[in-house]
């Protein structure tokens, strides 16, 4: 499906180069653009208050839209992705919206934000300047529809098989021990949210942050470097057995493990969760580091990544790195078939700490928050 609305280049033209605003009206520089045979069909869309700015030789776009869907396939959809373009090979002009914990049977609709900034260069042209495309559609059978431009297959299969994992968690809670006891964990699973650290968290996968005009001067520390400690997961099918990273202060990069795979298959992606301990001993997860790996059967390798990551404290504190964790997030072996870690794992008091709840139990805590526990009774015993 292509659903075309008529260019605004010409009007932000002739907006000057300072920060003049325009907002995009519902009916122009938009380009809805699914295939022919897509599962997925646009029923309608609202701009909102998307806003347009001049900034010298680009335009700087802030979409705050929505879309409403419908699922025109015979399947359930548990997720999908959208990719949005507002040009391809520019830094800030490729954005993504990914929705997981969908439960959308055949024929009805289902709304999508898009709530993105984006940067377009400012020149002529009749094409949109923003365009929608479906990067890809999850079934309930864990089959697949898409381009699969932003390996949307693994992302929404794993979101997937979490959202099972931790729904038969709560169902199997809820049978042995009741309505209390599930509500207990709900109520411990949203203080463990509230707990995390406060920090802002910047990552770079080629090496180097910049460092803002206007950022406060600091006290210079020489780059050390610091051995990675491993959470040990016993159903993981691979070990972490040795890891270095360079850190000065609030910065850590250029991240190298070494990795067993434990398995009779070969694996050919993999994602680390990297945690970051600093002076004062708080803790957290400051993200993954995904691999693409040819790991044989049985196999051993060292995963090199030119990731840079810098901490920031919201208070701001002066936020020191002393220690790095790294542990198993996900394996994808050769065949496809996926691994993550067991609810059992996630009990682990240390690891329930670090972990951010699921896309399904967040969506079940909301539940519960919004519409009390009979709501959730209801969802769960479905």
């Amino acid at each position: 499906m292509s659903i075309w609305i008529k260019s605004a280049v010409l009007a932000l033209l002739a907006l000057s180069a300072f920060a003049q605003e325009t907002v995009l009206d519902p009916a122009s520089s938009f380009k809805i653009n699914f295939p022919a045979d897509s599962p997925v069909t646009l029923v309608s869309f609202d701009l909102g208050g998307s806003k347009a700015t001049a900034r010298g030789g680009a335009v700087l776009l802030d979409l705050n839209s929505g879309l409403l869907l419908r699922n025109g396939s015979g399947k359930r959809i548990r997720g999908v992705t959208l990719l949005v373009l507002a040009q391809d090979f520019t830094p800030g002009g490729r954005g993504s919206v990914a929705v997981p914990a969908l439960d959308v049977p055949p024929g009805e609709n289902f709304p999508v934000r898009i709530d993105l900034r984006m940067l377009r260069p400012l020149v002529p042209g009749n094409g949109p300047l923003v365009q929608v495309l479906l990067d890809g559609v999850l079934f309930d059978d864990l089959t697949f529809f898409g381009e699969n431009r932003l390996n949307s297959r693994r992302s929404l299969t794993i979101w997937e098989l979490q959202a099972r994992r931790d729904r038969k968690h709560f169902q199997q809670l809820l049978e042995a021990r009741g309505p209390d006891a599930l509500q207990r964990e709900l109520v411990a699973s949203v203080a463990r949210l509230q707990d995390r650290p406060r920090l802002d968290v910047q990552i770079s996968r080629r090496g180097t942050l910049p460092r803002a005009t206007n950022a406060p001067a600091t006290v210079y520390e020489p780059d050390r470097q610091v051995q990675f400690s491993f959470l040990r997961l016993p159903d993981a099918p691979i070990e972490l057995t040795n890891g270095l990273a360079t850190v000065s202060g609030n910065e850590a990069k250029a991240p190298s493990i070494d990795i067993h795979n434990r398995q009779s298959k070969a694996i050919r992606h993999l994602e680390l969760g990297w945690v970051v301990r600093t002076k004062d001993g708080a803790e957290f997860l400051a993200g993954t580091l995904p691999a693409d790996v040819q790991l044989a059967a049985n196999g051993k390798i060292r995963v090199v990544d030119e990731a840079a990551l810098r901490l920031n404290s919201r208070t701001g504190s002066r936020v020191v790195i002393d220690n790095l964790v790294g542990f198993a997030h996900s394996v994808e072996f050769a065949d496809g078939q996926l691994w993550i870690p067991s609810r059992a794992a996630l009990e682990d008091p240390r690891l329930a700490r670090l972990m951010p709840p699921s896309p399904e139990e967040q969506r079940l805590v909301e539940l519960y928050r919004k519409r009390g526990l009979k709501a959730l009774l209801e969802d769960l015993r479905k």
